[in-house]
């Protein structure tokens, strides 16, 4: 089978990008009327409705990042790496929802490989990717038939379930007789050689608080050259301040500074992030986790047996510090690639 066309893809990412920007209305060429253009701006910016974490912020972020990724060269380039699909499948989605979006990625996977989606969303994020289906609807009616939101997923051949390492002891047992993706918790961390400028550490800093850090692309743990001077990193968290005005963050970071203080724990304290000196990498929301290393070698000896729960990682022998956050067709999540499985089944 063809994959289809991405034309619609395309016309979506133009029409994130004047959405993540808040343009005016670019007339009857993005594929709204006006009043369905403005409809969509409210939409996006009283999402926190719904959510408390979408606020207008972190979705213009995540439509800005989709705007980047819909672009024709990028979209044939990914595409025609991948070999066709035989008959089209039923493949069930299950969406995370942390950030804004974050399912969309394998809802393109699927339908980028011919096969047909069926979509059960996160009770988190259940207002952008309808608004982006419908568009793409409206670009071509004739998608419509080719994905389903759902309730109950039933009726499938393979599946694709993203979650908690709990959930996906239930998701393994549910699924385990059809080909399955099933992704567990993972987390991103930063190793600094500690001679970063100020520039550097201010985008090392954007990986840890965009999206409130609640991304599994955001970094949660750094390691440090032993003596690096810590007021340099909050140097650089400084214009990230107003984070810390935010309600839900607020309560975390004050729950979490309560709960280790009363444990008598060591922190490092700067009014709207906590750092504490720890081995592990997943830290909790609104604080930082770091741990100094001697020796390099032996820093990736650790970190090599840690890789399968790393997201990604930035800074020394890694992805640019401030890259996190924009990844590319092929920054599959888990590390597993889910178009050469859709391909294959």
């Amino acid at each position: 089978m063809h994959k289809p066309p991405i034309e619609p893809f395309v016309q979506l990412g133009q029409l994130l990008g004047h959405l993540a920007n808040q343009a005016k209305w670019p007339g009857f060429a993005c594929g709204l009327t006006e009043e369905e253009y403005e409809e969509a701006l409210t939409q996006i910016q009283t999402a926190h409705h719904h959510n408390g974490w979408f606020t207008a912020d972190a979705c213009n972020q995540a439509l800005h990042e989709w705007s980047k990724l819909l672009q024709p060269e990028s979209m044939s380039a990914w595409m025609s790496a991948y070999g066709t699909t035989g008959a089209p499948k039923q493949v069930g989605i299950i969406c995370a929802g942390n950030i804004p979006a974050v399912g969309f990625h394998d809802i393109v996977c699927v339908l980028a490989s011919g096969h047909r989606a069926l979509i059960k969303l996160s009770k988190d994020d259940k207002i952008l990717i309808p608004m982006f289906m419908h568009w793409i609807c409206k670009f071509d009616p004739t998608w419509s038939a080719r994905f389903a939101f759902i309730e109950r997923l039933e009726g499938f051949d393979a599946v694709i379930a993203t979650g908690s390492n709990n959930s996906s002891r239930y998701f393994e047992a549910y699924f385990g007789g059809v080909p399955h993706i099933i992704r567990k918790s993972r987390t991103s961390i930063a190793v600094l050689h500690g001679q970063e400028s100020p520039e550097e550490l201010h985008a090392l800093a954007k990986d840890i608080f965009t999206y409130f850090g609640l991304g599994c692309r955001n970094v949660s743990k750094v390691y440090l050259p032993q003596g690096m001077d810590l007021d340099r990193l909050f140097n650089a968290f400084y214009p990230f301040r107003e984070i810390g005005n935010h309600a839900k963050y607020a309560n975390n970071y004050d729950y979490n500074k309560a709960v280790w203080l009363l444990n008598r724990e060591d922190l490092l304290d700067n009014g709207f992030i906590l750092l504490k000196k720890d081995e592990r990498i997943a830290c909790p929301t609104a604080s930082l986790f770091y741990e100094f290393y001697d020796n390099l070698s032996e820093l990736e000896l650790k970190l090599e047996s840690l890789h399968e729960a790393i997201q990604c990682r930035v800074g020394v022998n890694g992805l640019d510090l401030g890259s996190a956050q924009t990844p590319q067709w092929t920054d599959y999540a888990d590390g597993v690639d889910t178009m050469q499985f859709l391909v294959s089944l």
